[in-house]
């Protein structure tokens, strides 16, 4: 298994930040219809012995970061259950607007790099809270708002759900993993704008 904090490194480096994530939602699904699609995920989407490549691949046309580390359980099932969110759209209906339209694989990446290594994703399907804070944060990274709510009161509920917040020794951690891609982020763009002026000037 996958240390907690190696996964929460990786979800740093995959992920451009909440504030920016707040701000590009739109108006999304229901919330309470993303989190009933979560307790009605197949048996075959949580099998160990399907690749998590090749789900991936047959559901997104891609990949996602979570392969890499598709030998922790946590992580198999987290990106399974939000492999099956986008899924769902063509073997239940699709949901309005539709989870596809979005970031679906930054938003599975988010379930199992970010949520599944602090919140067990074999609660999703029975514990309501857990089942929430899964659906919220899907619904985030993917670009949407739960519909009715605005950016203020989804950050506030999806706040109060938060399993990572609670562990205060664990997200004192991302918080410096956080800290330290966002600096890498800013040098590497202050190195391309850098080689262009210079490119430019030739």
């Amino acid at each position: 298994m996958a240390d907690t904090e190696a996964l929460l490194a990786a979800w740093s480096e995959r992920a451009d930040g909440e504030v920016d994530a707040w701000a590009r939602a739109r108006p999304g699904p229901a919330l309470e219809s993303v989190a009933a699609r979560i307790s009605r995920i197949p048996q075959e989407f949580l099998d160990e012995r399907i690749s998590l490549r090749a789900l991936a691949g047959d559901v997104l046309g891609g990949q996602i970061v979570a392969s890499r580390f598709e030998d922790d359980p946590r992580v198999r099932q987290g990106a399974a259950i939000g492999l099956w969110l986008v899924a769902s759209e063509g073997v239940i209906e699709p949901l309005q607007p539709a989870l596809a339209s979005g970031w679906a694989g930054l938003a599975v990446d988010a379930l199992a790099l970010r949520v599944a290594p602090v919140a067990s994703p074999s609660d999703w399907t029975s514990d309501d809270e857990r089942r929430t804070e899964a659906a919220r944060t899907f619904l985030l990274w993917c670009g949407f708002l739960p519909a009715g709510e605005d950016a203020a009161t989804a950050a506030s509920l999806l706040a109060a759900c938060d399993s990572l917040a609670r562990n205060r020794a664990l997200a004192d951690a991302f918080e410096g993993h956080r800290h330290r891609a966002e600096i890498a982020r800013k040098l590497a763009e202050a190195r391309r704008k850098e080689a262009a002026a210079r490119y430019s000037s030739e």
